[in-house]
């Protein structure tokens, strides 16, 4: 007689975590937040279990967040060619980790610590431990990103995360979204970055714009925080959620989309120590040198 178990979710395995009527779950693979609620009010739109992450929700963006132009870069003068994973527009996006496992290195019923390793492959020539910790609070969440380059070489390094935020029962058109940055990043049709201009019009959210208004996969710049908080989503009653990063985040995306599944509009509003192209840019990059460990904090905030 032969018994079978139930499959692995594609995410792999589900960390559940509780404090009070806070609730999240976590995956292995990308450590991506899959849910967050408070007292039953969702925070993020989620997904099933047996599905992958739409839209990259809730993953973890290492060792650079957004694209690389086609994928290329130049290391000491000698150019370098990561594989092109968006294939449509020929970049290089979300990193290295988007599929890979991570290693539960510490848990308890509020928080969870998971680790993964960043192996020289095409392109990044470069050895990173990372690990991300995430941890209820009693309004939300904190997320801590840290990484130690073990290389023998300095190693160039960014990281960004790719939640999406809402209110549960809240039509996602319907809500007000405020991002407190005072420049945008104009790109090509392939969403590579042009320059940095000043935010106007339809990209000025400084006071606030519902969102029904807005067609955004734009990166920001100039973020000056408010008590700490980033960016905003208000719902007609005046509950929100928030966006916290801490002073080594200076950038953030918006994404909004129509099509997310059970849900229809989402709004991922994205923590990122450097804005898209940066490798070839500079912009943000932290250069590792070997040894160094560094570590970053962004959080969600929920005012019920």
């Amino acid at each position: 007689m032969t018994t079978t178990s139930a499959p692995l979710p594609p995410t792999g395995d589900q960390y559940e975590l509780e404090l009070g009527p806070v609730r999240a779950t976590i995956t292995q693979v990308a450590a991506a937040l899959r849910e967050l609620s408070i007292d039953g009010v969702a925070l993020t739109p989620g997904y099933p279990v047996d599905s992958q992450p739409p839209f990259a929700a809730g993953i973890v963006l290492v060792p650079w967040p957004n694209r690389v132009e086609d994928g290329r870069w130049e290391l000491d003068g000698q150019v370098q060619q990561l594989d092109i994973t968006e294939v449509s527009r020929n970049n290089a996006i979300h990193g290295l980790l988007r599929y890979t496992g991570y290693r539960e290195l510490e848990r308890d019923a509020s928080s969870v610590t998971l680790g993964a390793t960043v192996y020289p492959q095409h392109g990044y020539p470069f050895l990173l431990e990372t690990t991300v910790r995430y941890a209820l609070t009693e309004d939300g969440i904190r997320v801590t990103h840290t990484a130690r380059n073990d290389s023998a070489a300095r190693a160039p390094y960014a990281v960004g995360t790719h939640p999406f935020l809402g209110i549960g029962g809240v039509d996602g058109a319907e809500l007000t979204l405020t991002v407190h940055a005072s420049t945008r990043f104009d790109v090509d049709d392939r969403l590579n970055p042009l320059g940095e201009v000043a935010v106007d019009g339809d990209y000025d959210l400084r006071a606030g714009r519902r969102v029904a208004e807005l067609e955004l996969d734009t990166a920001f710049g100039g973020v000056s925080p408010v008590d700490g908080v980033v960016a905003a989503l208000t719902a007609p009653d005046g509950r929100e959620v928030r966006l916290l990063q801490d002073a080594n985040h200076p950038y953030v995306q918006v994404f909004i989309t129509r099509e997310f599944p059970g849900v229809g509009t989402a709004i991922a509003i994205e923590p990122m120590t450097a804005p898209p192209n940066a490798f070839n840019t500079g912009l943000g990059v932290r250069w590792l040198e070997p040894g160094e460990t560094w570590s970053v904090e962004w959080g969600i905030q929920y005012a019920g």
